[in-house]
């Protein structure tokens, strides 16, 4: 049971006979934009306008680390996760260059990192707990940690909402949360959990072997507590959500189904977003009609869980750095499908012969 509450309703349908007549008598032949009419028509019905119009994006990288990591599930170290939180706000990182040069305004929050932090006065301290506990041995997030994670998440949309925002995209900085994704994936989709589960961060096929191994037993452990009552949770989604997840993991939860709520559109990124994505979905599934899912991935279990979604991304780059990269680079996707729908003229006013019924 999620205690926090949103109200996210569906687009309205009225608007979108409208969309689709406007956008097929644009100078074109019907569909020749492809992909850039479906983004049109999806921001346009989401905005409920003809005009539809980006304001204001952000990207939110929420960070946290995970207990598992003891287990030695990721090639790369915990201490990374601070590290590179460091070099976010030196604008040194990936993530960084791209949000420059597609005018994203960035919020880095510290959702459950094992470090304190001192002199980054930008750097948004929503800390629940140095880390989240070894969900092979127990429970990884209590339920009152869930409860203050999805509300956290929510507020920072809520205050990029009253900046001026309507385009948001999300990324995260957790060594081992692509561990916490493959168990989401698996015990929300039922798909195994071998297809589930990847290199991460560079693990060789020995090293997935490994990781998969830990992975099993943990959930091997949470079911055989679940059979035996000997278990403290009540066995919902929400349940298992905090029994695996990441605190960064959670608050993007939060954020993605308060950008629903508020009618925001949500550009999703690689594996770790797409099973947050699928998390909220399960909290809400309404909350999908305002994704739009930018990039496939190379993580192992990535095309199995947008397959599942129904979801086309609209790049397939091999890129698998987590952080939000491959939304900042689907963005100019969208921009174009937003200009096409206001400055091409129409048949009418340039005056060309529609040549097409």
């Amino acid at each position: 049971m999620l205690n926090y509450k949103f109200k996210i309703e569906k687009p309205k349908q009225g608007i979108v006979p409208h969309l689709i007549d406007k956008i097929d008598n644009l100078t074109k032949p019907k569909g020749s934009l492809g992909r850039l009419e479906e983004l049109a028509l999806q921001i346009g019905t989401i905005q409920q306008t003809l005009t539809p119009e980006l304001k204001k994006p952000y990207h939110i990288i929420f960070g946290g680390d995970h207990g598992i990591v003891a287990e030695g599930v990721s090639y790369s170290p915990a201490e990374v996760t601070p590290q590179m939180v460091f070099n976010f706000m030196e604008g040194g990182a990936g993530i960084n260059f791209l949000a420059r040069q597609h005018n994203f305004n960035m919020k880095v929050v510290d959702a459950g990192i094992n470090y304190d932090f001192e002199g980054l006065d930008k750097l948004i301290d929503l800390k629940v707990r140095k880390g989240t506990r070894n969900y092979l041995h127990e429970r990884a997030i209590t339920q009152d940690e869930f409860d203050l994670c999805i509300e956290r998440g929510a507020k920072v949309v809520e205050d990029c909402f009253n900046e001026g925002c309507n385009i948001i995209s999300f990324g995260e900085m957790g060594i081992g949360n692509t561990s916490s994704s493959s168990l989401w994936m698996n015990c929300l989709t039922g798909i195994p959990l071998e297809i589930c589960v990847g290199a991460g961060s560079g693990f060789d096929s020995e090293g997935v072997k490994r990781k998969y191994s830990i992975l099993k037993k943990s959930l091997d452990n949470y079911n055989f507590k679940r059979a035996m009552n000997n278990y403290d949770g009540n066995g919902s989604i929400v349940d298992m959500l905090g029994y695996f997840g990441g605190y960064e993991m959670v608050m993007t939860i939060g954020g993605m189904l308060k950008a629903a709520e508020l009618k925001i559109a949500i550009l999703v990124d690689g594996f770790i977003m797409t099973n947050c994505v699928l998390a909220a979905s399960k909290i809400d599934s309404n909350m999908l009609d305002y994704c739009i899912f930018a990039h496939q991935g190379d993580e192992a279990g990535h095309k199995f869980v947008l397959t599942h979604l129904n979801a086309k991304p609209l790049l397939n780059f091999g890129m698998r750095l987590g952080e939000g990269t491959g939304a900042l680079c689907a963005y100019p996707l969208i921009d174009s499908a937003v200009r096409m729908i206001n400055e091409m003229n129409s048949f009418k006013k340039a005056s060309v012969t529609k040549y097409f019924d």
